[in-house]
């Protein structure tokens, strides 16, 4: 069974879309109690409240979006953002880096993390 890569920018914008989906769903749970107007409002602002931090995680990836690199993705030959020192292509799902000392390695999303993993040692006999 082969791994199945995303773009990050694929999965954020994908958040935040359910998102909006939880805060509808929340708010029409909230009608089920529409003989309790305070339990229904609490529902309804806590889906409104869902709702809005979908439209500040979308405000924020595009923002994100802005400043990331632009390449041709070598499998599909269509352009993509690339963030972070890897990433898979938004459209064909392709592993991707431009970090050189990552080449022929294999496709890991920690080599994103801030604090530098050690690589295991190679034992030699």
């Amino acid at each position: 069974m082969a791994l199945k890569y995303s773009s990050k920018i694929n999965k954020i914008r994908s958040f935040a879309f359910w998102l909006i989906f939880a805060g509808f769903g929340v708010m029409y749970i909230g009608l089920i109690f529409k003989d309790i107007a305070w339990l229904m409002a609490l529902f309804m602002i806590l889906g409104m409240g869902f709702i809005g931090l979908s439209t500040v995680v979308y405000f924020w990836i595009g923002m994100l979006s802005t400043r990331t690199i632009q390449i041709v993705c070598p499998s599909c030959e269509k352009p993509t953002k690339m963030l972070g020192r890897v990433d898979a292509c938004m459209h064909c799902d392709q592993p991707l880096t431009m970090d050189k000392s990552l080449e022929g390695e294999e496709f890991d999303e920690k080599y994103n993390s801030k604090r530098p993993k050690k690589r295991k040692a190679e034992h030699h006999t």
